[in-house]
């Protein structure tokens, strides 16, 4: 039995959550999601509390209940307060900058980068050397966090690239002679 699933999820003052059958849309003051949740899962809405179990009580229904509990979770998260990634730029000459619906990019290559931003991301750089991507998919904004990193992931002998703010580069030592 999953015990995520057991846990009832409570909606904030501010967040409306509707379902229909099997759809799941939830509206808050960051915008909207939905959510189609899978066949095997029951859902039950009681004044601001959702429930969820399996229709057949297998480990496998449960772990259903399990995941959907968790992405309903996140929705509600996603629009009442938002989820946000932040990323580091390392090395001499790294730089970013937002220009509109474009992230421009200089990390070192004979080229610049120019990353597109989704639709339901929003990019912010306060300083040259740090990016924020901020929106109200957790998913997504993961996602576009990646990507960015992917550009240039840190190396381990100086931690030069493009690395989440909380993450920790485990250095290694030169080749000695």
């Amino acid at each position: 039995m999953s015990r995520v699933a057991k846990k009832p999820i409570q909606i904030p003052s501010g967040v409306e959550v509707s379902v229909d059958g099997q759809a799941v849309t939830v509206k808050g003051p960051k915008g909207t999601l939905v959510h189609e949740v899978h066949e095997s899962v029951n859902l039950q809405r009681e004044d601001n509390v959702l429930n969820f179990e399996p229709r057949v009580a297998n480990p496998r229904g449960w772990a259903f209940a399990g995941t959907t509990r968790a992405l309903i979770n996140n929705m509600v998260a996603g629009v009442s307060t938002g989820f946000e990634r932040k990323l580091e730029l390392v090395g001499v000459g790294y730089r970013a900058q937002a220009q509109g619906k474009t992230l421009n990019l200089t990390l070192g290559y004979s080229h610049p980068i120019n990353f597109e931003i989704p639709e339901g991301i929003t990019i912010e750089t306060p300083s040259q050397t740090e990016v924020v991507v901020r929106g109200t998919d957790k998913q997504q904004v993961g996602q576009v966090a990646a990507k960015i990193r992917g550009f240039r992931a840190p190396e381990p002998y100086k931690g030069k690239g493009v690395k989440y703010s909380d993450e920790v580069i485990i250095r290694k030592e030169a080749k000695k002679k």
